[in-house]
């Protein structure tokens, strides 16, 4: 008989301890944020797909070595170039990436020695379509640039 209103009084105690922590919870105030009208500011250190930096004059950096692409364990980099008549120098013609298969390791922004990829701050990418994660970055520094 004891055991059984001792067991009734250790449940009231957790009620109103827990009734307690949500009570303290309730008028607290929010932490999310109304979506579509706010947006959250992003941390210096986030990471987002990758971007090719530019000159002055709007040309990518990149020197088409490649090492960002062999670098990359997911292989979601495909390079394009060709080289003009008359020049030592390949010039890069496009840079395709596939974000459904980035794993975002930084692989290929750490391997790249001529200062041209950088991580985006571009945080909201939804879509229903897969082809619109597959992004030609060298047509996105090229828009960005006009």
């Amino acid at each position: 008989m004891i055991a059984y209103f001792t067991g009734i009084y250790n449940g009231l105690i957790s009620l109103f301890i827990g009734m307690g922590i949500t009570f303290r919870e309730f008028i607290k105030p929010p932490v999310t944020v109304a979506y579509p009208y706010e947006t959250l500011t992003m941390c210096a250190r986030f990471r987002g797909h990758i971007e090719l930096i530019g000159d002055d004059e709007g040309k990518p950096n990149c020197v088409v070595c490649g090492l960002c692409e062999k670098a990359c364990p997911s292989t979601c980099i495909t390079l394009t170039s060709e080289k003009p008549e008359g020049s030592k120098k390949k010039v890069l013609t496009g840079y395709m990436l596939d974000f459904t298969r980035c794993s975002l390791c930084g692989s290929c922004v750490e391997s790249c020695n001529f200062n041209a990829l950088e991580f985006s701050k571009e945080y909201n990418l939804a879509s229903s379509r897969k082809e619109d994660f597959i992004i030609d970055l060298y047509k996105r520094l090229e828009d960005k640039q006009r």
